[in-house]
């Protein structure tokens, strides 16, 4: 333990360190009047997603519940990292922040990034 860690709560972080992030791999597409990103949680549920929006920026956090039915010493091979997810997006001026809506299935969290009126396109009738 480090000799500045005074504390309970360092005593905690010393002896089970954070776990990390991983960055999720995500689909963006446009329709016509939203953009959507669809971004890969898998082991994520309702409970353990944190969406937020703050200074136009979109964070998405994941959170898996830690696995407790292994134990670390009966582990013989792990290819999939005790992480959690994580992964922030700058949104563009077109994106009305206030209609964002979200859901999940099946591990795939779908954000759904409605169009602002104005940016819409629409046809012009000639009379």
């Amino acid at each position: 333990m480090s000799a500045v860690c005074q504390t309970q709560e360092c005593e905690v972080q010393a002896t089970a360190p954070e776990r990390g992030y991983i960055t999720p791999e995500v689909n963006i597409f446009e329709t016509q009047d939203n953009y959507v990103l669809q971004a890969e949680v898998p082991g994520v549920n309702k409970e353990g997603l944190e969406i937020t929006v703050d200074n136009n920026v979109l964070t998405l956090i994941g959170r898996r519940p830690q696995n407790t039915e292994i134990p670390p010493t009966d582990l013989l091979y792990r290819e999939s990292r005790e992480a959690d997810f994580r992964r922030s997006f700058e949104l563009d001026r077109t994106i009305d922040s206030g209609r964002i809506g979200a859901k999940l299935e099946q591990g795939i969290l779908t954000v759904t990034l409605p169009k602002v009126e104005k940016s819409k396109p629409r046809q012009i009738t000639v009379s």
